[in-house]
């Protein structure tokens, strides 16, 4: 079978690694400007960003970058690398354009945009976040570049520059952040935000930059190119219109989450940012992963005339998504707690932050199979050129959402932790309806396998569960002290008996992903 139309396994590895690594940056960069800053000022901060990062989610990451690879895909299979070339060239040179309009009125609109978006703010945060706003909008432009350029790449099979353009984006903030936040003000007062601001550009630059050798390596030559009236922009533009909604319903979710929790202080922002960004480390290296190698494939295969392999290529990618996500969901709800002690609580971010984050990151993991499972399944719907069915399930995930954060929030009283809660109901829902409307579309997804694998992993899930509560319960007495080494120790510890005890079941109970992992590491082991 030709390599461009089967699962790069090898590569998810590459990937996966990569993406932790981004992750891991992303996190040091939080918990940095959380204990130097505290959650209140960081919450300006973090609705100022919402709006470019949304855009970002809306047309780089997702919908540019899903519509750009299924289509560039499609032209190097069909008309060969020099037709999908013209047209990188073509839509680097358009997304250049609209996007740096759209950063412009950005600027211009920021004041009643951060309004909508923070209407529990009082004057003086509100004008604050604002000028943080203006500031950072360009950031959409640079990582929309990016992300055709990832996009190209992935394409061409090329996944490591790409997967570890994030992990530059992230070094970019810190360093720039830091030392533009000195230079402004030495003490690191609310006026020193403006220096992670212009950091925040910094390291979008870098996200783009760092790509572009790798680009010139596979044979791109960028030339701008204003003839946009053509087949391939036109098929590209046609799927990014439902998809702007579809492929990041989670995002918009989030947003109104941000809206709803201005009314509970900037502090309950920034909770479920923290929880948020640890819920993502799994979804990142496992489930982004899986998707990335995916989507070029099924793009593939979908343009061929036998597409019988469509269905279980898809399928196992959601096995695989299952078999690395649902241990993620379960550790983290046990150990919410002591994770966000450990990795947080520092500086101005105190005990009760602690509490309030962890509730929320506890209420996010109940969604967490889910959220990494519509990475995969989303998108390829695109291939298979039925792209509205992903927007008309997204529409009804968000008004659900809006429901159920009215519900949770002013009927409950839930407070922050349902507007958690309300995001994972929402994705379950989505997924659900996202399976259920390809099985046609796809033939076989293979559903009695991901039903066995499911049941299996959960079993496994469940000794898991087993050893977190009994390492809780005692590991304290057998290693007391509350030093910030013993706490790392102790959580160590728990991680590794709760993946051992996972992984020794999944052997047993022969669950098949656990075998092809082992294989592969075997292999590797063998060549060395």
């Amino acid at each position: 079978m030709n390599d461009g139309k089967r699962l790069n396994t090898r590569a998810s590895g590459v990937i996966a690694a990569a993406v932790m690594l981004s992750r891991v940056l992303g996190l040091v960069r939080e918990v940095l400007f959380n204990a130097i800053f505290g959650t209140k000022a960081m919450g300006l901060f973090l609705i100022a960003f919402r709006l470019p990062n949304l855009l970002r989610d809306l047309f780089a990451e997702g919908a540019l970058s899903t519509a750009f690879i299924t289509v560039f895909s499609k032209k190097i299979e069909q008309e060969g690398p020099g037709a999908a070339w013209a047209v990188a060239s073509k839509m680097l040179t358009l997304v250049a354009v609209f996007m740096s309009g759209l950063s412009l009125l950005g600027v211009v609109f920021a004041e009643p945009l951060v309004h909508l978006l923070a209407p529990g703010f009082d004057a003086a945060d509100a004008a604050f976040t604002i000028l943080l706003t203006r500031i950072m909008y360009p950031f959409i432009l640079l990582v929309s570049l990016a992300a055709m350029v990832m996009g190209a790449l992935n394409s061409r099979q090329i996944f490591t520059a790409p997967a570890l353009a994030s992990s530059f984006f992230n070094i970019g903030s810190i360093v720039g952040g830091v030392v533009f936040g000195w230079i402004i003000n030495p003490e690191f007062g609310r006026e020193s935000l403006i220096g992670l601001a212009l950091g925040t550009l910094v390291g979008g630059f870098l996200q783009f930059a760092i790509q572009l050798p790798s680009l010139h390596k596979a044979g791109f030559r960028f030339r701008p190119d204003f003839h946009w009236n053509d087949s391939g922009i036109t098929q590209i533009l046609t799927i990014m219109l439902p998809s702007v909604i579809a492929a990041s319903a989670v995002q918009i979710n989030v947003l109104v989450n941000s809206r709803f929790a201005s009314y509970a202080g900037a502090e309950a922002v920034t909770w479920l940012n923290s929880a948020f960004r640890l819920m993502q480390l799994p979804i990142g290296v496992f489930g982004v992963a899986v998707a990335t190698i995916t989507l070029p494939v099924v793009s593939r295969i979908a343009a061929e005339a036998d597409t019988s392999r469509f269905g279980p290529t898809l399928g196992r990618a959601l096995r695989l998504a299952v078999f690395l996500t649902l241990p993620s969901a379960v550790g983290l709800w046990f150990l919410a707690a002591p994770v966000i002690s450990l990795i947080y609580q520092h500086g101005h971010f105190v005990e009760n932050d602690t509490r309030q984050t962890a509730l929320a990151l506890q209420f996010y993991a109940a969604g967490l199979v889910a959220y990494s499972c519509i990475k995969v399944l989303s998108p390829a719907f695109y291939a298979i050129d039925k792209k509205w069915t992903p927007m008309t399930v997204s529409f009804g995930a968000v008004g659900l959402n809006l429901i159920l954060n009215y519900l949770f929030m002013f009927r409950l009283d839930l407070g922050h932790k349902g507007l958690a809660l309300s995001t994972s109901i929402c994705a379950i829902l989505n997924f659900a309806a996202l399976y259920i409307l390809m099985r046609p579309a796809a033939r076989t997804l293979e559903t009695r396998r991901l039903a066995g694998t499911f049941i299996r992993c959960t079993f496994a899930a469940t000794a898991l569960a087993t050893v977190c509560k009994i390492s809780l319960d005692h590991t304290p007495s057998l290693l007391p002290g509350d030093h910030l080494a013993m706490q790392s120790v102790r959580l160590f510890i728990t991680i590794g008996l709760a993946s051992a005890a996972y992984l020794l079941i999944c052997l047993v109970l022969r669950v098949e992903e656990t075998m092809a992992a082992i294989n592969i590491i075997n292999r590797k082991l063998r060549r060395r």
